[in-house]
Formats: C-alpha cells, structure tokens, sequence
C-alpha cells in the first residue's frame, strides 16, 4: 500500500493551490483519510479528515471556511483544497490513511499509513 502526497509549491497569499493524496494498494472502503501539517520541532497538526465510509468530515479551526477536503473514491485520490491562503499556512503537509467503521481521526495515532510530505510556501 502506497500514500503519495503532491500537490504543494508556492503561492501567494489569498491564493490558492490543491493537495493530492493517490491511494494505491487500498481495499477497504471504511478508511479515515486525514491531512496534517508539521511545523519542524513541533508534533504532526491535524488539519482536517474525510470518512470513505460514511463522508463524515472535520476541519481544524484555523482552516475552516477556507480548506474543503474531498475524496474521489473512483480514482483512489483524496484532495485538500486550499483557498485564502495565509503566511502562516506555510508547511510540510501530509496525508494519512487508516481504518475506521465510522468517523475519521483527527490525531495521527490511528493512521497506519502515511504519503510523504508536500511542502506549501505561501509568500508575497
């Protein structure tokens, strides 16, 4: 099974990019799919999660109203559209998969798996 993040680069602020997360290897249709964000020193953020199973999702408060997550069950690929874009959204994301019948997981914990880190620079 494979995470494979992308999507990050630099954008100005007010702007806009899109986060991939491709799922290759997944057979469950009951996974949590989360975004995090690190600051180097600090712990893995949770920003926001998606159910596959139930699309029941979450978005961390600093993010609400300007993030929108989604997942193309289809195409194996969850996105996590950025909009407004702030100095401080400047990070190392990644995403995450792992189990869960209901819901989707807010913290790192539960998440089994996980894409390597796509980092979004947000600057004038």
């Amino acid at each position: 099974v494979q995470l494979q993040a992308s999507g990050g680069g630099l954008a100005q602020p007010g702007g806009s990019l899109r986060l991939s997360c491709a799922s290759s290897g997944f057979t469950s249709d009951y996974d949590s799919i989360g975004w995090f964000r690190q600051v180097p020193g600090k712990e893995r953020e949770g920003i926001s999660c998606i159910s596959t199973s139930d699309g029941s999702y979450y978005y961390e408060e600093a993010v609400k109203g300007r993030f929108t997550i989604s997942v193309d069950k289809d195409k194996n690929v969850a996105y996590l559209q950025m909009n407004s874009l702030k100095l401080g959204d400047t990070v190392v994301y990644y995403c995450a998969r792992g189990r869960a019948q209901a819901g989707c997981y807010f913290v790192s914990g539960p998440y089994e798996y996980w894409g390597q880190g796509t980092l979004v620079t947000v600057s004038s």
